[in-house]
């Protein structure tokens, strides 16, 4: 799909569309090449083309839902995963709903999710994973995918299903975040002190109101340990919309085979602007260690 001009940054896109394993995540892939593409004449048919795919996979995604089919065959585990965790009817799908483009089934009855459900959530410019796990105690529960995500999203609607979900999450890796949907008739105050005085990491929301889900968002991305880099191309604007993610701690050569894997032995020069320059355009060796939100430009031999 891609020709010889196209920059690498199209490349790595085209990269995560083909080994996609859903149609979610093509989707989100196939978005990314449509903004990497570059937008002259040359390229005109190619992007008309990744425009038809895209408006063809947005068809056949609409039309899965309306039958009830899935397109996953197994859930393929992008760089930032949370999974969201629960007993039943305490607003799994409906915070799914909210953060994601995922469209779950959502019902006044017990057990209605029977699979595990994905969503990417956008959050300033970053995508992260959403899995919204099949509720705790019922036959489809995913310990698989519980044990292995970055960070879980406990959802309670009462302080005593957070000791019970403890026990249930004993063997899970990611670090653990307490979301209490607040319900009428209870007191937040109350609610509040009492997870603060147990050292809960937690947000207090209400589904019901469709509250402000910022904080969440926020507490969220910074569970993960992960810092953001937008690169620039000489002579051009950075590159705002798609950042490149990084653990705390990594350096420009990360970027570099992040960008296209074998990049950085064609790296001339490196410059940084940002927390972790001591001055705008600040040239840098491979080793730089980078900061959250430093702007990375290369020149290439």
């Amino acid at each position: 799909m891609a020709s010889t001009n196209q920059s690498p940054f199209y490349k790595k896109a085209e990269e995560k569309f083909l080994s996609s394993q859903s149609d979610e995540e093509r989707l989100v892939h196939l978005e990314e090449m449509i903004r990497e593409c570059p937008k002259h004449k040359s390229s005109e048919k190619m992007l008309a083309q990744l425009r038809t795919r895209h408006k063809k996979l947005q068809k056949k995604m609409e039309r899965g839902k309306k039958s009830g089919k899935s397109s996953k065959k197994g859930i393929k585990k992008e760089e930032m995963q949370a999974a969201i965790v629960g007993f039943t009817n305490v607003g799994k799908s409906s915070l799914l709903s909210f953060l994601t483009n995922a469209k779950p089934e959502i019902t006044p009855y017990s057990f209605t999710t029977k699979n595990s459900i994905i969503g990417m959530m956008p959050f300033q410019g970053t995508k992260i994973q959403l899995v919204e796990v099949p509720s705790i105690g019922s036959e489809f529960y995913d310990k698989g995918i519980v044990n292995t995500a970055d960070t879980l999203l406990i959802l309670v609607t009462n302080l005593e299903q957070i000791k019970k979900i403890g026990d249930e999450l004993e063997k899970a890796k990611g670090k653990k975040i307490v979301l209490f949907n607040l319900k009428e008739n209870l007191d937040e105050r109350k609610i509040r002190a009492t997870l603060q005085s147990k050292k809960y990491d937690f947000v207090i929301i209400n589904l019901n109101k469709k509250d402000d889900l910022e904080e969440l968002k926020e507490k969220l991305f910074k569970s993960f340990g992960k810092i953001r880099i937008f690169t620039k191309e000489p002579g051009k604007q950075v590159n705002k919309n798609n950042p490149i993610v990084l653990d705390i701690g990594e350096n420009v050569k990360t970027v570099a085979e992040k960008i296209l894997h074998g990049f950085s032995k064609q790296v001339k020069e490196s410059f940084v602007t940002g927390p972790s320059s001591k001055f705008p355009n600040q040239k840098v060796s491979l080793s730089h260690e980078l900061k959250d939100l430093d702007v990375v430009e290369f020149r290439t031999r």
